[in-house]
């Protein structure tokens, strides 16, 4: 029997006697009684076992480890916080050895970084990581409920999509081999050529946008960033749909929609997750959800928005210039000044990708959406359809065309108005959950120097 059954049918098993399996996480011991937290990882909240003396195998289960695998047999009753069990009997299945790391202690979240293969046992990333899988679901219970094609994109690319060359190179030779020859021949490689992990699967959706109209990928991106900020991450996950005959304002409405389908199912269906971390981690979090799903996201121009920050009294780091893109600081008073999430629109074109939208003013049809205490979430543009144009903003760039060649006969095997948009899971998943930290919403964190399970 499973804790989540007994939960959600406890009426039915009280007074009953019920057997469960599950783990230890927390043993209170006294000289004639004790105190046991179970969990089984099938829902959130424990099970209170309640041990007493007169049992046979008293002290024998007063030597059980926190960590332990155990069966519990016993009676359930109503407790004053959980529901309890009086213990029957207990066997123990897996014990625990003297030296688990995750003790009763509070560590930091810089500690269980250290130790990602326990962290999911601590109550914290229970909650995080439980949330991040709810979201999952919403997500693509959003774009499945709105008629968009599922597409699962390559994570292999002969091209880089973003142009910025912050890509991991793919190769099957030997590298020791290369290093000591100073030569590499790509003809021995796989692919026989240079091929890169995905940064975005952005181009390939296009061509099924083209097919299907509505498509959303959703999957791991990879990025060779060296920044050690707590945003960045070289493998995060991206959801991002492409939609055809679709401008830049349909599309600035569908992902407003989306966070909001999210945060919206996140608060039905992970209430306890969201209770504790209130609690816990960031005081009045469901507050703030709340406030966002009912919020009308605010929608202003780079041009206003460097305006603003000019004649803003503050003492800043970086100071806010037109052309220059707009720094962390900038982004934390913009969301503070307008007090709910924003979409800054109409980028000048040298501060974003090549594939965007050129409008005649040297601005783009894009816009970013910035949410308080996090920044910039998701990236939103309506793409270039002009093929000319494409063509002359790639040799601006030097960028190598004929690596492009499948994507610029989408301009003219027709041809039609589309937009997309990649939003960084993780870090809406910082803002849903009040984590501080994209180490602390990611499994197993991959940054600079950091590979280790």
């Amino acid at each position: 029997m499973e804790i989540k059954e007994i939960y959600d049918y406890s009426e039915k098993y009280l007074g009953e006697e019920v057997v469960i399996k599950g783990w230890i996480r927390r043993h209170r011991k006294q000289k004639e009684i004790g105190f046991i937290d179970i969990s089984d990882g099938t829902c959130f909240k424990m099970i209170q076992l309640v041990y007493e003396k007169k049992l046979k195998d008293f002290e024998k289960i007063q030597k059980i480890r926190i960590g332990s695998a155990i069966e519990v047999k016993g009676i359930l009753k109503t407790g004053r916080e959980t529901l309890e069990i009086d213990v029957k009997e207990i066997e123990l299945i897996g014990d625990c050895d003297e030296d688990y790391p995750i003790q009763l202690k509070s560590h930091t979240k810089e500690f269980y970084r250290e130790q990602a293969y326990l962290r999911p046992r601590t109550k914290i990333f229970q909650a995080v990581f439980r949330i991040r899988s709810i979201a999952s679901i919403a997500i693509h219970e959003y774009f499945g409920s709105h008629g968009y094609i599922y597409l699962h994109a390559p994570l292999f690319t002969a091209s880089d999509c973003e142009g910025a060359g912050e890509t991991f190179q793919v190769t099957t030779q030997d590298l020791d081999k290369i290093a000591k020859s100073g030569k590499v021949d790509y003809q021995e490689d796989f692919f026989k050529k240079k091929v890169y992990l995905t940064v975005s699967a952005q181009l390939e959706a296009e061509t099924f946008a083209q097919a299907f109209k509505k498509v959303y990928t959703f999957g791991p991106s990879f990025r060779a960033d060296p920044s050690k900020t707590p945003y960045h991450a070289a493998e995060f996950w991206q959801i991002e749909p492409e939609v055809a005959f679709c401008d830049i304002d349909e599309i600035m409405d569908i992902a407003e929609d989306v966070l909001k389908y999210v945060i919206k199912y996140v608060l039905t269906k992970a209430r306890d997750e969201l209770e504790y971390l209130d609690k816990y981690e960031e005081k009045g979090l469901i507050e703030k959800l709340e406030k966002t799903v009912k919020q009308e996201f605010k929608r202003i121009t780079y041009k206003e928005c460097i305006e603003i920050l000019q004649k803003a009294k503050q003492d800043w780091e970086f100071k806010p210039e037109y052309g220059k893109d707009i720094a962390k600081e900038h982004e934390k008073y913009l969301t503070e000044y307008f007090k709910c999430p924003i979409f800054i629109t109409m980028w000048k074109k040298e501060l974003k990708s090549f594939y965007m939208k050129q409008l005649d003013d040297g601005t783009v049809a894009s816009a970013d959406l910035e949410l308080p205490g996090i920044g910039e979430t998701c990236g939103i543009s309506q793409r270039e359809d002009d093929y000319d144009k494409l063509i002359e903003r790639m040799k601006e760039l030097d960028m190598k065309i004929e690596d492009y060649d499948w994507y610029l006969k989408l301009r003219k095997y027709g041809t039609c108005e589309r937009s997309g948009f990649g939003i960084g899971f993780e870090r809406l998943l910082m803002y849903i959950t009040g984590m501080k930290n994209i180490r602390d919403v990611i499994p197993y964190p991959r940054t600079e120097k950091s590979c280790d399970f």
